[in-house]
């Protein structure tokens, strides 16, 4: 016998668990399954940066002639796993067709009006919920230490004002009145001031968590889907290692492991890639700066918070199945200490990798068909996008006009 639920959301990281609370709070019951923790995966280990300011693919023409340099450093900021690349192939054509200029241009317009629409949904979303004390909504930096890069930020700096995207060019004066403890290497950079970051990814998570619990929803966890079955387009059976759950509309919003789910479901073959990313969290160094800082050269950011000072970034194509290279986690030592005045206390430093779900489209999946929403592939914006996310869901579930057109999003733009 299956349990009923009006809504079932299959994956727990942050974009689950906000459309699951989202949801809740509208008034109709949902059960959040997830095979780990709630928030425990990518949504733990991210580089907590909600980064409306990032507007385009991450296919970007602009770093075509970077990649074979990339490429040969083993600790470089992309690394291709040699033996992953036969699998890789039919993703990677697809991205590379996404450089076109037609194709470029509808994804990186999309993400500007989806990122700006991000930013006022998580306001919304912060004020509801209560977490100003962990959500800090106070601006980002992208940093250069390089003349020419100092050119290209300005470049970039009046492309964004021109479409939209609120930043100012500031200079090394400025930034390091900002931030002193960055060294006189960085010359300048651009000041993001819609945009934030989050300072305890964990206590978020619980949080959110404990609001949807008292609100009334249901949680599974260590609970695996093993099929997903539906007769109309009514209603849809969970098959779990904990139970039969059948729900009105079911949710897949598994991240990196949406692509399995999927198959269970539809015939279309999502272009869903894993890029692993990396994390060294260093405790001692919680008070360093105060805001997120990314560097332009060195192509990481590091990210104030709580628990210390998270230094994140890297692609790493190599599949959801290769152990991780610790080593891409410690590189962030070196790379860091040059841009500050002085040395990083490592001491008690903490390794992690996670997998982001990227679509060779660099959007996310965001529709309803039948019984079934899709809400994955999020790539590096998992976080960011989360809070539209889940006020696009909860509109499809409640049959209410969405904040914007949801056309680019469709799985059927797979077919």
């Amino acid at each position: 016998m299956a349990y009923q639920y009006p809504v079932v959301v299959i994956g727990g990281g942050i974009i689950g668990l906000s459309i699951a609370l989202s949801v809740q709070a509208n008034g109709t019951d949902v059960l959040l399954i997830d095979k780990h923790e709630i928030g425990s995966g990518a949504s733990f280990g991210n580089a907590g940066h909600i980064a409306t300011e990032q507007v385009f693919p991450i296919a970007d023409p602009a770093v075509l002639k970077s990649i074979p340099k990339m490429l040969l450093d083993p600790l470089g900021p992309l690394r291709l796993d040699w033996r992953y690349l036969l699998p890789l192939t039919p993703w990677l054509c697809k991205l590379v067709g996404n450089m076109r200029h037609k194709p470029f241009t509808h994804i990186h317009r999309t993400l500007t009006t989806l990122n700006r629409a991000a930013f006022d949904s998580w306001q919304t979303f912060i004020q509801k919920w209560q977490l100003s004390d962990l959500v800090k909504m106070e601006g980002s930096l992208l940093v250069a230490e390089k003349n020419e890069t100092l050119d290209k930020l300005g470049e970039h700096s009046e492309y964004l004002t021109k479409i939209g995207v609120k930043n100012q060019l500031i200079q090394q004066a400025e930034l390091l009145q900002r931030e002193p403890a960055l060294s006189t290497s960085q010359l300048g950079g651009i000041f993001y001031p819609d945009t934030g970051h989050v300072i305890d990814l964990a206590e978020l998570h619980s949080r959110l968590t404990q609001s949807f619990i008292n609100l009334g929803g249901r949680v599974l966890t260590h609970c695996e889907v093993t099929q997903i079955t539906s007769t109309s387009n009514l209603e849809a059976t969970v098959t779990t290692t904990q139970g039969v759950f059948s729900g009105r509309k079911v949710v897949i919003a598994g991240g990196a492991f949406s692509k399995s789910l999927v198959r269970m479901v539809s015939r279309i073959n999502v272009p869903l890639e894993t890029e692993r990313g990396y994390h060294l969290m260093l405790p001692q160094e919680g008070r360093r700066l105060n805001i997120p800082v990314s560097s332009m050269d060195r192509r990481f950011i590091m990210t104030p918070m709580a628990g210390g000072l998270r230094l994140a970034g890297t692609v790493e194509y190599a599949g959801l199945k290769r152990p991780p290279n610790m080593q891409r986690a410690h590189h962030f030592l070196p790379l860091a200490e040059p841009m500050l005045t002085t040395p990083l206390n490592s001491q008690e430093s903490t390794p992690w990798m996670g997998f982001r779900p990227s679509t060779s489209d660099s959007l996310p999946v965001i529709d309803h068909k039948g019984p079934y929403i899709f809400a994955f592939g999020h790539q590096h914006l998992g976080l960011t996008q989360a809070a539209i996310t889940a006020d696009i869901v909860n509109c499809f579930i409640h049959e209410q006009p969405t904040a914007v057109d949801c056309s680019p999003f469709s799985i059927e733009r797979f077919l």
